[in-house]
């Protein structure tokens, strides 16, 4: 009898055993769903300087920051190698209180009307100002009260150095008000663009800039304005390391002009010359240069008497003036006579030294505007 109860007794224990083995994992789920609570959170301490620096410039520049939607036909965005950042969407800034905002030309090129929202949520149909293809640059108008905008800080990239930190915000891909950061990864690039032409003096930087970043600002780490976003070099159509910048001096040379005319017009002194032309002749002459061949009539050059190349009925060529400075930099090329022109504005006063027959003369001229005339 005692021998039959230990065997139930044994079984049962048995079965009780197993039961317990099958429902371990349940009672185990149960115990811990009773009791499950939030992890207490760790203490992080106060955020590292540079992350309440790079805060600090989001939080100041970011209200100057608008999204652009543009309706109409554009280009796709997708080419590969050197590419306009642009879909139907980017960026741009708001320059002042009267409403314009500074944005990429190649963005509103093709298209027929566009949007602007501002950071706080509201939208505005723009009015089309004015554009520069030259440097890829275009200003639109919206109707915003002066007391709701926030213009951008306006920094210099004239004393820009290679190396220092920059900053980008934008709306790559849709994603508004995005920020990404890198450096200044070199100077004074230029770039061939499909839609714009060869830009010239552009910053390169590695901050990451996409479809959608195109106008948008490049900060300094005073969140100042140093540049427009406006490329990147990409065979995927996407960031790849390499972005492109038009430099703020730029844009705050170019934008008045496109404020007060709707265009650009560049500074001119109003001769024709031609580097492939002229290099022979001036190889014989010894002398480096650009030759004036030809003056325009009635502008800056032909009042302050420069003189063209002649050719004599006999067929000999009587070389013209050979434009050697402008003010204290020297010129060697008609390439770089531009360039240097590009950082004066028209009406200014120049000085130009020239090499006529042997002689150095200076000759004073205020730079023309259209057709090397003044405006």
């Amino acid at each position: 009898m005692h021998g039959f109860q230990l065997s139930r007794l044994l079984f049962w224990a048995a079965i009780l055993f197993l039961a317990s083995l099958a429902l371990k994992p349940w009672l185990e789920d149960l115990f811990v769903q009773m009791r499950a609570e939030p992890r207490p959170v760790e203490a992080r301490g106060e955020l590292a300087a540079d992350e309440l620096a790079t805060i600090r410039i989001f939080e100041t520049a970011s209200p100057s920051v608008v999204y652009i939607a543009t309706t109409g036909e554009l280009l796709s965005p997708w080419a590969r190698n050197l590419m306009e950042v642009r879909q139907g969407t980017g960026s741009g800034i708001v320059w002042d209180r009267q409403g314009h905002i500074v944005t990429n030309w190649h963005l509103l090129q093709e298209a027929r009307s566009a949007r602007v929202a501002l950071a706080d949520g509201r939208a505005y149909n723009a009015q089309f100002v004015g554009a520069s293809p030259e440097h890829d640059l275009a200003v639109l108008r919206i109707g915003a009260s002066p007391a709701g905008l926030s213009p951008v800080m306006l920094g210099t990239s004239a004393d820009l150095r290679v190396g220092q930190r920059v900053f980008a915000i934008g709306n790559p891909f849709g994603f508004d008000y995005s920020l990404t950061t890198g450096v200044v990864s070199a100077l004074d690039r230029t770039i061939q663009s499909d839609l714009a032409g060869e830009i010239r003096g552009l910053i390169q930087t590695d901050a990451a800039i996409n479809p959608g970043n195109s106008g948008g600002p490049l900060l300094d780490s005073a969140a100042r304005l140093i540049g427009i976003n406006t490329a990147i070099y990409s065979p995927s159509g996407s960031f790849t390391g390499i972005g492109f910048a038009v430099p703020v001096d730029t844009v705050n040379r170019v934008v008045p002009q496109l404020l007060a005319h709707g265009e650009y017009v560049r500074p001119r002194i109003g001769f024709h010359g031609n580097d492939a032309a002229s290099a022979r002749l001036l190889e014989e002459l010894g002398v480096q240069g650009v030759l004036v061949l030809q003056v325009e009539p009635r502008s800056p050059a032909d009042r302050a008497g420069l003189r063209g190349t002649r050719v004599t009925g006999s067929g000999d060529i009587i070389p013209g003036d050979i434009v050697q400075r402008i003010d204290d930099r020297p010129v060697v090329s008609m390439t770089e006579l531009v360039d240097l022109l590009e950082g004066y504005q028209v009406g200014d006063k120049v000085t130009l030294r020239i090499l006529r027959d042997g002689t150095v003369l200076d000759l004073d001229l205020v730079l023309g505007g259209r057709y090397g005339e003044l405006d």
